[in-house]
């Protein structure tokens, strides 16, 4: 990176030396376990130090990225060049009344035992969902025949110029996948969720049947980024997957699950480029033989080792 002292420099001037990470390991921070190192890995614990982060990248013409936990993210192998912007620190939750606010950091899962807790139902769907809040948002994730849209207020966002922005329900245009965040490159900082109050033991009970179900279905066992595939239209991609004969199917050690072939897992050692040919394996042979398309769910960011040492 250019001027990296200067920026540092700078960047100790904003957010506290035990939050800066240099050369951080990708892998680390993702839950597909692979990626190559980051230049710069900050975690800042308010929204001031957000913006003048952000803005000191653009100052310095360095690229930045913002990640939650990393669930929904492949890293190349070659790592990422500049900086970036890890918001697990901004996860506190609040409950009052019927409604529930939390920060972009906090984990859909954990809002959704919160809710349990306080017999509020609605988040139930979410309680095996692994991402933070912020990166749940984005993708108007869902499980279980809910999704965020459904029980979604209104979002505190930050746009590119460092404004806060109030975005209520219609404006953050939830769709499959898809929203106003992505769309604008917004960053969330906090969701409110109007929920309904319930009975706790009933909503204790469907938790726990869903998390069986995931247990049951699910290869959590290994590293993953859940579901790699979007549902394409009409079909679902892990029948397409399976159908097509690739459960199994490895490239190093990424594997179609045997468990659920929605499903891409890192039995241990595999690299990013693993996956990445894995995913174009069974996108090609999906389209042979389906003529269907197969997209991404997850995120793909970051540089080849080749790249890199260009």
């Amino acid at each position: 990176m250019k001027h990296l002292n200067d920026f540092l420099i700078k960047l100790r001037r904003i957010i506290d030396e035990k939050n800066i990470e240099l050369n951080a390991k990708m892998k680390e921070h993702t839950s597909f376990k692979v990626g190559g190192p980051v230049d710069v890995l900050v975690t800042p614990i308010d929204y001031n130090e957000i913006i003048n982060i952000i803005k000191l990248c653009k100052d310095y013409k360095v690229p930045f990225y913002i990640i939650g936990n990393g669930s929904n993210l492949l890293v190349k192998d070659g790592g990422i060049r500049g900086v970036v912007i890890k918001l697990t620190k901004l996860d506190k939750i609040s409950v009052d009344g019927e409604k529930i606010n939390a920060q972009g950091g906090a984990t859909i899962a954990g809002t959704s035992r919160v809710a349990r807790d306080e017999s509020l139902t609605g988040l139930e769907f979410a309680c095996g969902i692994p991402g933070s809040i912020g990166g749940a948002l984005a993708m108007n994730a869902g499980a279980y025949d809910g999704e965020m849209s459904m029980v979604v207020e209104s979002s505190l966002v930050l746009d590119g110029h460092g404004n806060f922005l109030h975005l209520n329900k219609e404006q953050l245009e939830l769709e499959y996948r898809m929203s106003a965040i992505l769309k604008n490159n917004y960053v969330v900082l906090e969701v409110t969720f109007q929920l309904k109050k319930g009975d706790y033991k009933k909503i204790k009970n469907r938790i726990d049947e869903l998390m069986q179900r995931r247990r049951e279905k699910q290869p959590l066992e290994y590293a993953s980024a859940g579901s790699t595939f979007k549902r394409p239209t009409g079909h679902f991609a892990g029948k397409l997957i399976q159908d097509s004969g690739l459960k199994g199917k490895s490239v190093g050690d990424a594997e179609v699950s045997m468990k659920h072939s929605g499903f891409i897992i890192n039995k241990g050692n595999a690299k990013a480029r693993d996956i990445l040919d894995l995913i174009e394996i069974v996108q090609n042979t999906v389209k042979e033989k389906f003529n269907v398309e197969l997209h991404p769910e997850v995120r793909i960011i970051g540089e080849e080792e080749d790249e890199k040492s260009n």
